[in-house]
């Protein structure tokens, strides 16, 4: 690795390229989690050593990270000031109460609705995302690194924190900025800097920034090549429909998700079609995936695969049926981060790797290394473990694992948090592949751009219930968010 970075008092420079380009690797230099093996780094001209954490907060930087940190049995004001709490003088040196006092100042700054009373594991993940962000913003420091700060944030908390970014920035603080959302790079950069291989690929000033011209330089491919359908048109869907008289892969009918609900939710996924599901964060979404794949019981209705009814009262039925689910987090919910690649994607195949009561391994390894090559997991074998891949590799361990099962649905929550433009082309490749072989996929995405570029249809939801279903000729990102924000859908 090799990397040349200048930052300018009050500038927000976005780093961007793809999983293994050396973003991370750099950040983590530059917060002192790691200790650079060669050149060179200087602060106001003059030469410094970042040794530690510590280090880099006495020079004034600070370290966002990706993955979350919090001390899930803490409330939100003990996370904020762990380890510089304020305390009353005396023997005891207990806790003052002002760090309450402070901590509403902290939330407030960035919008987060909640008591600073609250255990942080009560908190959604855009919450706590948003508890990191506010425990860094309360160290006053004077490069601030954001690492995908906005991956689990919905699009009000993501304008709130565009918002103090740019007063930060007329306070002079300086952003190194991460982040795989390419149209938020183009929204809030004065100048972006392109990693490839551990090496400055370029850069790009302010005038010169694009969708197109980011892509070019992380990967070399063309933006068109993304996805199944032109984001900038509504055009007939690229997927040839089966007529309305073929039984769906996916028929849901008069489903709730709670008692108070008031309208039943009911539509369907056919073979070889891909159904985005959107929404804004708290829609219920996650909570209908969940319910799909026998997580959470439904309160009312009837779930039909291929013209079947089943009965969905464990993750283990929903599988047995042919549906499968890819979780919205990766590392808490679809891996064994410290299992292998291996034992990961034969986990849920073991009834058919079964030989006398005990796990057939060399079947095991040969049903890993097949997926492995399938999807191009980037690793020198499946014995790797799945927590020392890269986002985009262990997002492709979690579908292996699935596509091992040869499902007949699909469910993929939020697929590309937090992985770059190469691995996201590859999963929409995959999602092409599958769709090819006739399997149906259901995508939760909050990302719009995804939503309206690889969807044949969309299901909108909104306070847990279902809002409208827009066909591909009415697919807009304005339809979309009418019918999220509780607009009424049109006929």
């Amino acid at each position: 690795m090799e990397v040349e970075l200048r930052l300018a008092a009050g500038e927000v420079l976005c780093v961007v390229g793809e999983n293994g380009a050396g973003k991370s690797t750099l950040m983590k230099i530059l917060g002192g989690v790691e200790t650079a093996d060669a050149g060179e780094i200087r602060i106001d001209g003059e030469r410094v050593e970042i040794d530690g954490v510590d280090r880099a907060r006495q020079l004034g930087i600070t370290l966002i990270h990706q993955e979350l940190n919090l001390a899930q049995s803490l409330d939100v004001a003990g996370n904020l000031f762990l380890g510089r709490e304020p305390r009353w003088g005396g023997p005891l040196g207990l806790i003052d109460r002002r760090i309450y006092r402070d901590a509403v100042a902290c939330m407030r700054r960035l919008g987060l609705e909640c008591s600073p009373h609250t255990p942080v594991s009560r908190l959604s993940i855009g919450q706590q995302q948003l508890v990191e962000i506010a425990r860094a913003l309360s160290l006053e420091s004077r490069v601030l690194i954001m690492d995908e700060p906005t991956s689990s944030l919905t699009r009000r908390e993501t304008e709130r924190l565009f918002e103090v970014i740019r007063d930060l920035k007329r306070d002079g603080v300086s952003l190194l900025y991460i982040s795989h959302r390419l149209a938020e790079v183009r929204q809030i950069a004065d100048r972006v800097t392109v990693l490839r291989d551990g090496r400055n690929a370029g850069e790009l000033a302010l005038a010169e920034i694009s969708h197109a011209s980011i892509v070019r330089l992380m990967v070399g491919r063309e933006l068109k090549q993304f996805f199944h359908h032109p984001v900038e048109a509504a055009l007939p869907p690229v997927n040839t429909l089966p007529p309305e008289s073929t039984v769906p892969v996916l028929e849901a009918k008069g489903l709730r998700l709670t008692k108070s609900q008031r309208r039943d939710i009911d539509f369907v996924v056919h073979a070889g079609e891909v159904v985005g599901m959107a929404g804004l964060m708290g829609a219920g979404r996650t909570e209908l995936a969940e319910a799909l794949f026998g997580v959470r019981p439904l309160v009312a209705g009837e779930v039909r695969l291929d013209g079947r009814t089943i009965r969905l009262r464990s993750p283990a039925d929903a599988i047995k049926a042919g549906i499968v689910l890819a979780p919205e987090d990766r590392r808490a919910q679809g891996l064994l981060l410290a299992q292998t690649i291996r034992q990961n994607v034969g986990l849920p195949s073991l009834d058919r790797l079964n030989h006398f009561g005990l796990v057939a391994r060399k079947a095991e390894r040969e049903l890993a290394e097949r997926m492995r090559q399938r999807l191009n997991i980037r690793t020198p074998n499946v014995e790797k473990l799945a927590g020392l891949l890269s986002g985009g590799n262990q997002q492709k361990v979690v579908l292996a694992r699935w596509l091992a099962r040869s499902p007949r649905l699909l469910i993929l929550d939020e697929p590309t948090r937090g992985i770059d433009v190469g691995a996201k082309a590859e999963i929409y490749s995959l999602v092409r592949e599958l769709t090819a072989e006739g399997v149906g996929v259901l995508m939760v995405s909050s990302d719009l751009e995804e939503i309206l570029g690889v969807s044949d249809r969309v299901l909108v939801m909104h306070q847990g219930e279902l809002a409208g279903e827009l066909p591909r000729e009415r697919m807009s990102e304005q339809a979309v968010m009418h019918l999220a924000t509780g607009g009424e859908c049109v006929p």
